[in-house]
């Protein structure tokens, strides 16, 4: 391959694969980031989660599922650099978008990895485009997302947030904070380069997005799911309890569980063990069920 992981002096920039901007017809512009793989190998696709972007879930996993496997990853819509419309935010539609990309990208099936809010745009995929799926991955999610008090909190407060939204500049204000927080971070000696990503948000669409992650709820039809998949439980998660992720790989019929000893962030703050579980995670979608429990 042309292309290695690394971190680069720039502001400990990671180096990442080429991306580049895709038309969808009918649908908009978004931005994706494409490896090749080994000649012949599977397509994995790459969802990320909430507030994310796709270099900031995935940065530590391009290269080493790019070993096995085509690599797809795109920005969801309102995220980064994702697509832009005045259409109210849906998780329905970020699936659609997805097919609508492995259609320009005459990808006719895939195994769909959803992080976070992934996993929900993952389920949806499977759902509304089933002849595109022949595996899921999801990893830290579930089936619904509210259910404890705290959770219910958020989410009626998402949901206020979004009411405000529409009638607020939070643009500019959000530029303005990431502008006075780079600046500190500045004096430091160090700048976060996510920063850039997250400044690239279209925050109504995100605060619209959190509110429609309350609201999903799969439980009347994740049994239904009839593909390989695996589930990546982050056991120590306070944002999608264990319990919660341990009633998805439950739900879904023949799903194999694999342990993992983390929080809801341990895609960045165990980068390396995470890279090599998703890889594994991949690969044993056509695998029989079993237990995994991490080193």
């Amino acid at each position: 391959m042309s292309w290695t992981m690394a971190v680069s002096d720039d502001e400990h920039r990671p180096t990442l694969p080429p991306g580049r901007s895709v038309w969808l017809p009918g649908r908009g512009c978004t931005f994706v980031r494409e490896l090749e793989g080994p000649p012949g190998a599977p397509t994995v696709v790459l969802l990320h989660g909430w507030t994310a972007t796709a270099d900031l879930n995935w940065f530590p996993c391009f290269e080493p599922l790019a070993r096995h496997f085509r690599v797809i990853a795109l920005d969801h819509r309102g995220h980064g650099r994702g697509l832009r419309g005045s259409a109210p935010f849906s998780l329905e539609d970020c699936a659609d978008d997805v097919a609508a990309l492995a259609d320009e990208l005459g990808i006719d099936h895939f195994t769909a990895v959803g992080y976070s809010m992934g996993g929900p745009i993952a389920q949806l995929l499977w759902q509304r485009h089933r002849h595109l799926v022949d595996g899921l991955v999801l990893c830290a999610t579930g089936c619904t997302f509210r259910g404890r008090p705290r959770e219910r909190l958020l989410f009626s407060m998402v949901n206020g947030a979004s009411a405000l939204a529409s009638t607020m500049p939070i643009r500019p204000i959000t530029q303005s904070a990431l502008g006075a927080l780079a600046g500190w971070q500045r004096l430091r000696g160090r700048r976060w380069w996510g920063l850039d990503e997250v400044a690239r948000h279209d925050w109504p669409q995100i605060i619209a997005a959190g509110r429609e992650l309350g609201r999903f709820d799969s439980r009347a039809w994740v049994h239904e799911i009839d593909v390989p998949t695996t589930v990546i439980v982050t056991d120590t998660d306070d944002v999608v309890p264990a319990h919660r992720q341990h009633a998805l790989a439950a739900a879904i019929p023949d799903a194999t569980m694999v342990l993992a000893d983390g929080g809801h962030d341990y895609c960045t703050l165990a980068a390396g063990a995470f890279a090599s579980q998703l890889v594994e995670a991949c690969q044993c979608t056509s695998a029989p069920a079993r237990v995994l429990v991490a080193a």
